[in-house]
């Protein structure tokens, strides 16, 4: 049939249906009405499928055609490497899953319109709507950087990114003179249809594949992170002081005869919290200072918009890239031992049980004392008797301050706070960006000392500007989908676990529990990971609803102004507060940028992560290229029916394909998280201990692929 034949008859089978007097028909009632012929349907199917497809019409669950009455969305599509996708829409709990055959040809990022499949189809409980791409409004992803091959007469480009699952053509004319191997960027001027791929032409070459950091350069732009500061930005940075005059000092607490210290890793820099205590008659006088990082970056300044732009520093596995300047984050804004510092303190009175019954916030002068590192305050702590200068003249500063860590964390514990402890990975690199050597960087005492001390004056801060009732920018962690809370309930009970839900609600101490029971357990990787991802993400609001994963009322981002935005926002709207500033104009000004800030920072913070993750992954990947097969012992940590996961010592992950488990059909036990093989009964399970030999990396989708070392398929 020709295209404007179909379109033709296609329409008339569409104001068919719409008509008044329809009433939904099958496939053989519609033919009949419209007198078509049996060896003719055919044709009819492929209409009433492209109306479908377009969302025009539905099929109920009888089979009946009808026009579609769903309400049409607008949101972004999320496109999977497997062909389907995902359409975010503002506002929405849970996205439209798009099936690979109703995605209109959508390119990822496209900005599109959704409706749901079909009225007549009752999902499951806890399943993702299905919907449809009816129209594509719009393209936000117009470069994409990728892997560049030559062919004779033209090019392409296999993108970096996993989820663009088609390679872009390259015209000749328009390849830059790249060569295989090149890491480049290309601009897609056209975005392809069925049978056509994109096209586009290369306007970066950012290096060979085998240049030192020519791979950490590319994920930096294709996340589209800024990697160099704007000229008017580094000029007015080399505009700021580098000392503090007295006018700077006016008004503020002098606080520089405190004895003070930071606490950070050894390669820290930008040192932007400190942290005082003193034993009273009662308690304890607990103090954090946070650099003063507003009194140098002005609203509205070049400084601000760019820190603006960029959200959050950004921690890649060979550089960082920071949300301020160095001139400023190394410098006037950073604690450094001995030198004089501007700073916000919190100054929080815990009586003899740890709980905070008083508080000041203001403005200070401090100096700090000591720069100390995690395991320097970890060793002095461990073997007070083998510590040197300064942690031996410190070590009673430091009891104190782990004294009264522990009885806060003790009461964030009894009030239900969850504490996940998955190990990070510390990647070592080389001079030529190679990784050496990867193991668990696990927390420590000093570390979990310096998280209580921040989480206290975060919670204190928040609560105090909420019951102030003035515009804040809060951190928010919704409570669970409930439907995601009962799938994992239904999980857990295999290995013999429960949570107990009130009504709609459960509190955060039930997940406590739950991890606590599962500490040591072989499958304790496991349940806490699909724990983790039941629960909401995280995010920045201009309204308050608390932290659930926290048990907290009321939580904010107040110690960390150097390297994320919301924390130097809310540094603002505290000083406006402290010095008398907050008029009805202001009041209205934050109420009317706060939302935009919040959301903007939540999604700079998501490209932050994501970029972190897939580097570290990248990293991963090269470091074990060089190990392909070699032996090594690991844990399973993960089952599913295409194969199983084995963590090893040093935190690399990779799949052992059920492909390759030989002899035999394996067939996977959902209710014991197994893989079991039907004839010999051999299984594979959470925790159990493995052998494996790596097989296979691949770089491109950032993958590794184990195998069963001989020895172990021969047992």
């Amino acid at each position: 049939m020709e295209e404007t034949q179909f379109e033709n008859r296609k329409e008339t089978v569409y104001r068919l249906i719409c008509d008044a007097r329809y009433e939904p028909m099958k496939l053989k009632e519609l033919a009949v009405l419209l007198e078509i012929p049996r060896e003719r349907r055919q044709e009819l199917l492929e209409i009433l499928e492209a109306l479908l497809s377009e969302g025009k019409i539905q099929l109920s669950k009888r089979g009946r055609y009808h026009k579609a009455q769903t309400q049409t969305y607008t949101g972004t599509f999320l496109a999977h490497a497997k062909g389907f996708g995902f359409v975010q829409v503002e506002g929405l709990d849970s996205d439209f899953f798009i099936g690979q055959e109703y995605t209109k040809g959508a390119f990822h990022g496209d900005f599109v319109e959704v409706c749901v499949k079909s009225l007549g189809d009752h999902l499951r409980e806890g399943q993702r709507p299905e919907g449809v791409i009816t129209r594509i409004l719009g393209h936000s992803v117009t470069e994409v950087v990728g892997t560049f091959e030559r062919n004779k007469g033209f090019g392409f480009v296999l993108p970096d990114n996993p989820r663009i699952s088609t390679d872009i053509f390259v015209p000749e004319e328009r390849t830059r003179g790249a060569v295989t191997g090149h890491k480049v960027v290309v601009r897609i001027g056209d975005y392809g249809k069925e049978g056509k791929k994109p096209e586009g032409e290369i306007t970066e070459i950012l290096g060979h594949i085998h240049d030192p950091g020519s791979d950490i350069l590319a994920m930096c732009r294709a996340y589209e992170l800024p990697m160099e500061f704007p000229q008017r930005v580094l000029f007015q940075a080399e505009r700021i002081s580098e000392t503090i005059s007295l006018a700077d000092q006016a008004g503020r607490r002098d606080l520089r005869d405190w004895v003070m210290v930071t606490i950070d890793g050894e390669d820290a820099k930008d040192l932007d919290d400190a942290v005082s205590i003193s034993r009273e008659e009662d308690g304890y006088l607990l103090g954090v200072h946070i650099a003063d990082v507003s009194n140098y970056v002005q609203e509205g300044s070049a400084l601000d918009r760019e820190a603006y732009a960029r959200g959050t520093s950004v921690y890649l596995a060979d550089r960082v890239i920071p949300m301020l300047p160095h001139r400023l984050s190394n410098g006037i804004c950073s604690l450094n031992e001995g030198e004089d510092r501007l700073a916000l303190s919190c100054l929080m009175r815990l009586d003899a049980r740890g709980r905070i019954v008083d508080h000041e916030i203001l403005e200070t002068v401090i100096r700090v004392h000591a720069r100390l590192s995690y395991t320097g305050v970890q060793h002095a702590l461990e073997h007070p008797g083998e510590a040197e200068a300064p942690y031996q003249e410190l070590l009673p500063l430091l009891s104190t301050m782990d004294e009264a860590a522990g009885l806060l964390r003790r009461n964030r514990h009894k009030r239900g706070a969850i504490d996940f402890d998955f190990p990070e990975s510390k990647i070592v690199l080389d001079d030529q960006g190679i990784p050496v050597e990867i193991h668990p960087y696990e927390r420590s005492t000093a570390t979990r000392l310096i998280e209580d001390f921040m989480l206290a004056a975060n919670e204190t801060i928040a609560e105090d500007f909420y019951w102030r009732e003035i515009p804040f920018l809060y951190r928010i962690h919704e409570a669970p989908d409930r439907d995601q809370m009962k799938k994992l309930g239904l999980f857990i009970r295999n290995f013999g676990y429960a949570i107990h839900q009130t009504g709609e609600e459960i509190h955060p101490g039930e997940l406590q529990k739950l991890l606590e029971h599962i500490a040591d357990t072989p499958e304790e990787a496991l349940i806490s990971r699909l724990t983790l991802r039941a629960m909401k993400q995280a995010k920045y609001a201009a309204e308050n609803s608390g932290h659930f994963g926290l048990a907290s009322p009321c939580y904010c981002h107040f110690t960390s102004p150097i390297r994320r935005y919301p924390d130097l926002q809310i540094h603002r709207i505290i000083k406006d507060v402290l010095r008398g500033r907050m008029d009805e104009k202001r009041l209205a000004s934050y109420r009317e940028r706060l939302p935009e800030v919040a959301r903007e920072t939540s999604r700079l913070e998501r490209r932050a992560d994501e970029a972190e993750r897939e580097t570290e992954k990248l990293k991963k990947v090269q470091y074990m290229e060089r190990h392909v097969g070699e032996c090594f012992q690991g844990v399973i940590s993960g089952v599913t029916g295409y194969g199983f996961y084995v963590e090893l010592p040093n935190t690399v992950e990779g799949l052992v394909h059920v492909q390759s488990l030989r002899g035999e059909y394996y067939e996977y036990r959902e209710e014991g998280c197994e893989l079991v093989g039907t004839g010999s009964g051999r299984s594979f399970s959470l925790g159990q201990r493995v052998k494996i030999r790596v097989s296979h990396t691949d770089r491109l989708s950032r993958t590794i692929d184990f195998v069963l070392c001989e020895e172990e398929e021969d047992e």
